[in-house]
């Protein structure tokens, strides 16, 4: 007996120390102190929303092309004689200027020999017309009431005035033909190729260069419908001073720098075309050599360049991020105070690298959330970080703490217990 109770007893004095060391550590223990800052939602870069009002743009690209361009071709056959100096590839030419002359000496000739028969022809119609008079005063002289017109001499008369006419008109064709020996220029402007040269003998309608004006060039802009509505026109446009065309700002790179020129809407093509189903809108810019240059740099033919034209003016519209669009019509709004997220389908009426214009689904001040988001979820627990237009970060999502958490499932339960009262 004794050495059981010598085995129990230190067993039962262990097992009360322990316990009532347990009892004393509950009781003097220190408070859990709850943490004032509760776990954070997911933080995203958001940006404001802006209403503004959308002016709408075009961008397509053409060719430049001049508005006058001709082959310089003679009229007459001959041999080239003279070849003006101004008259080479890129060579600049006045309206008037004398491109080509060919050889003279045979027209001359043509000329002294029409102007031979011209003063023939007005010797022979001066003698009849003296024989005419001679006849009709003897017919008068005898009496003859009733003398036929052949006795007045009135057809040999008409004759020598006919012969008169013609030479007279072989005379200015020569003369025409002479003066045609020397090819000028119609108007003002470039040469683009040569293809004749001193010694050469051409034939009429031979193609001797090809020249253009340089006071107008235009470009054609193929639009689809849809870019056409964008820009205002109607299908048959042509710019009149109450309808003028809408500005088109042309731009490529040059000698490697970025160039610009400014030009006019001045008409819209005729017909679609039936291959591409598309509409050509006509652009053109005044003296491109000249005033219309860009720092001296013209926009010549045969340049390809980029067109934006101005179109309609759309009003009170909402500019959002053009990242903050998911997919085709789907945006996220952080809601900052409360900290959630809101998916919204919006109606896009157009969109930009510099943002996407929307008319109804998001309004002035909320915050379009540009963050990539996996899962995204109504109701989503977020930081909203707004991004300044300075580059600068705010944050637009009040930290929580625990007071507050407390506050909100008081508030919450209250609401409930109400609710359930008013039910009974």
């Amino acid at each position: 007996m004794k050495r059981i109770i010598a085995i129990v007893l230190p067993v039962l004095v262990l097992v009360v120390l322990v316990g009532g060391g347990f009892v004393l550590t509950s009781i003097f223990k220190p408070p859990v102190e709850r943490a004032d800052e509760q776990p954070r939602g997911l933080s995203v870069f958001a940006e404001a929303a802006e209403r503004t009002a959308l002016d709408l743009k075009v961008n397509v690209q053409g060719e430049v092309r001049p508005k006058r361009q001709i082959v310089v071709a003679p009229q007459i056959s001959g041999r080239v004689s003279y070849v003006s100096p101004d008259f080479v590839d890129g060579g600049f030419i006045r309206q008037g200027q004398v491109l080509v002359r060919l050889e003279a000496a045979d027209y001359e000739l043509g000329v002294t020999r029409a102007r031979s028969g011209v003063a023939s022809a007005e010797q022979a119609l001066a003698r009849e017309r003296a024989e005419a008079e001679l006849a009709q005063q003897d017919i008068e002289d005898l009496g003859i009431e009733d003398a036929s017109p052949l006795a007045r001499r009135e057809p040999q008369l008409a004759e020598a005035e006919a012969n008169l006419n013609s030479a007279k008109a072989q005379l200015a064709d020569v003369q025409l033909a002479l003066n045609r020996t020397a090819i000028t220029a119609p108007f003002s402007g470039r040469v683009r190729e040569r293809s004749a040269d001193l010694g050469q003998f051409v034939s009429p309608g031979q193609a001797l260069g090809t020249i253009f004006a340089t006071d107008v060039v235009e470009v054609s802009l193929p639009l689809s419908d849809e870019e056409l509505g964008r820009t205002g026109l109607p299908l048959a446009f042509a710019e009149t001073e109450e309808q003028p065309g809408p500005q088109v700002v042309f731009s490529t790179n040059v000698a490697g720098e970025r160039r610009e020129w400014i030009g006019r809407v001045k008409r819209t093509s005729a017909a679609l075309n039936p291959q591409t189903r598309l509409i050509n809108v006509i652009a053109e810019l005044e003296d491109p050599y000249g005033a219309g240059a860009d720092d001296g740099v013209p926009m010549a033919p045969g340049l390809f360049v980029d067109a934006q034209i101005d179109g309609r003016r759309i009003e009170d519209v909402v500019r959002i991020p053009r990242s903050a669009l998911r997919g085709v019509d789907r945006v996220f709004i952080g809601d900052g105070p409360n900290g959630k997220l809101e998916i919204r389908t919006v109606d896009v009426i157009y969109s930009t690298d510099e943002g996407a214009y929307v008319s109804s689904g998001v309004e002035d001040g909320e915050y379009a959330i540009v963050s990539p988001i996996q899962a995204a979820f109504d109701g989503m627990s977020i930081q909203v970080v707004e991004r300044m237009p300075d580059g600068s970060l705010e944050p637009r999502t009040p930290r929580k703490t625990a007071t507050d958490e407390e506050t909100e499932d008081e508030n919450a339960a209250q609401v409930a217990g109400e609710t359930e009262g008013a039910s009974q």
